[in-house]
This record gives C-alpha cells, structure tokens and sequence, in this order.
C-alpha cells in the first residue's frame, strides 16, 4: 500500500481545484486509493476546495482507503475548525 502524495496549491480555490480533482479522480480510477494531501505552501481554501476535498474522502472511504492531510498552516486549520471537518479528516498538522 503506497500513500500518492500530492501538493495543495497556494490558493486552493474555485480557479484551482477543477484541475486537481480530475488528477484525483484520475489516479481512483486507475486502483489508487491512498492519499496524503501536503498543504504547506496552501494559504487559501474556500468552500469549492473543501467540497472537493469532501468528495475525494467518500470515494476514498468507499474503496477502503485513507485520506491524510498534513501541514495545515493556521488560517486554513481554522477553516476546518469552522466546518467541523477537523473531526472528519485526518489531519497532523
């Protein structure tokens, strides 16, 4: 079991996340269900980028995988925090 892992844009917003969700959907539907998701240089996420982050979570939990997100800097950890989704996601900050 390899982790894919992958580099969150700097502003992981609307203009952004179209391109990295058919990367993801790309590599599920090639057998790849492990990711790890590196935010050190994402300074900016809005509700788009959570959505897709959202969407890849399920198919990853229903294909057995793992989701992980590190490196979350303050200001996008309090975005999670908001949306109570640092309850859901794996995060190590």
């Amino acid at each position: 079991m390899n982790d894919i892992n992958m580099l969150i844009p700097e502003n992981f917003s609307v203009d952004e996340v179209t391109e990295f969700r058919e990367k993801v959907n790309t590599l599920i539907s090639n057998g790849e269900k492990h990711f790890v998701l590196n935010f050190s240089n994402c300074t900016f996420i809005d509700s788009t980028g959570l959505g897709v982050l959202v969407g890849i979570y399920k198919k990853c939990m229903e294909l057995n995988g793992s989701l992980k997100l590190h490196s979350l800097n303050q200001q996008v950890m309090k975005v999670f925090k908001l949306t109570r989704l640092d309850k859901i996601f794996d995060i190590q900050i």
